[in-house]
């Protein structure tokens, strides 16, 4: 998960990208490689060129060899001289190389300006795909806005507001409330495993667990011992819960009937997007 500094201001999300050539499965040459030819060209040697991009001389070489194994001909050539001796030039097809590659990043960096400056909302939309991308074993990831944080001896309630209305609170220590940069107003998300999700049916019952949830049975799967059971608290947020047929059929869960999802404060991992 990405962490934010809280006292880091936030600065505007900008669409990047790289350009570098390719030559079957494998990479010919990106920013750093068409560096080193371009160093090339200007200093005549290996040894000033890879000293000019921070390169050790064999990696140079390492890289050279690469560059013209996968181009099929030779694109820099190095005269007789020993090592840091002699004289290392480019031939036209390298040459060419670098000019090719100087003019495709050019366009390509137009092509991402105005692609950044098009899409209206593009911060929003980029967190949001960070967000539905998220691979976690949790089955329930939950997105809300923070709404309260009680502070406590050691740790913090944190009460997260879905889009439905309903909200989940989560405990966790000053430190992940720090390190997260958790406050009134951010942006969070919520895993909760569906194995440590309880269903009730939907009447008021008096239980340790803090979060209780009210929906709608929206689907039921059953399996040789257990059921996973998802319920619909809105339009867009579903509760899943994994639970065994016996209960199942104890509770009568079918689809469309209400219920309660219930889990401990305990239980609720929170994350954020930076």
């Amino acid at each position: 998960m990405t962490q934010e500094t809280p006292d880091k201001p936030n600065e505007s999300i900008e669409v990047g990208g790289a350009v570098w050539f390719r030559s079957g499965n494998e990479t010919l040459g990106g920013a750093a490689r068409i560096a080193l030819l371009a160093a090339i060209r200007q200093t005549g040697s290996i040894t000033g060129a890879a000293k000019a991009v921070g390169m050790s001389y064999k990696a140079a070489w390492d890289a050279i060899d690469a560059m013209n194994n996968l181009a099929g001909a030779a694109l820099v050539v190095r005269a007789a001289g020993g090592k840091g001796g002699g004289g290392t030039t480019l031939t036209p097809k390298g040459l060419k190389l670098i000019s090719t590659y100087g003019a495709i990043e050019r366009e390509h960096r137009l092509f991402l300006e105005r692609a950044g400056a098009a899409i209206e909302g593009f911060e929003q939309d980029w967190q949001l795909i960070g967000r539905i991308g998220m691979k976690t074993s949790a089955r329930n990831q939950l997105f809300g806005t923070v709404r309260k944080i009680t502070r406590g001896a050691v740790n913090d309630e944190i009460e997260l507001a879905l889009s439905g209305g309903q909200s989940i609170v989560a405990v966790v220590t000053h430190e992940s409330t720090e390190s997260l940069g958790l406050k009134e107003g951010c942006d969070a998300f919520a895993l909760v495993k569906a194995s440590w999700v309880i269903l009730m049916a939907d009447e008021p019952v008096r239980i340790s667990a803090r979060n209780q949830l009210k929906g709608r049975v929206s689907k039921v799967t059953r399996g040789a011992v257990n059921a996973e059971v998802s319920l619909a608290l809105d339009d867009s947020t579903t509760v899943t819960a994994v639970i065994t047929n016996g209960s199942v059929e104890t509770l009568g869960l079918a689809e469309g009937q209400s219920a309660i999802a219930a889990f401990k404060a305990s239980s609720v991992i929170l994350g954020v997007t930076g």
